[in-house]
């Protein structure tokens, strides 16, 4: 099995819709901080399932998906943050984003 690491999930979703779809989401993944920001403890399946749900749901060019990667489940560091969608203001592309 391999190791669980925890990620910070937060969104900004334009539509009320795909707000509800992303917000069901991030319920079957993780728990919930606040009504758009979630932490998650997944495996490296599970993540990649997590992020192909969001993009299947989001609208690319208007919502914005954060994923902060905090480290190995159970620690407070953070190492990189992944964007989808809207990315910051710094990027000029809509693919996904690490920095």
């Amino acid at each position: 099995m391999a190791a669980r690491t925890r990620y910070l999930l937060t969104y900004d979703i334009s539509d009320p819709a795909r707000l509800r779809r992303v917000h069901q989401i991030a319920k079957q993944f993780g728990y919930a901080l606040q009504y758009s920001v979630f932490v998650c403890d997944l495996e490296p399946v599970a993540l990649i399932a997590l992020r192909e749900k969001l993009r299947a749901t989001i609208h690319h060019r208007e919502d914005r998906i954060s994923i902060f990667v905090l480290g190995p489940a159970g620690t407070r560091r953070a190492e990189h943050v992944v964007h989808l969608g809207r990315g910051p203001a710094v990027l000029d592309s809509d693919e996904e984003a690490v920095w």
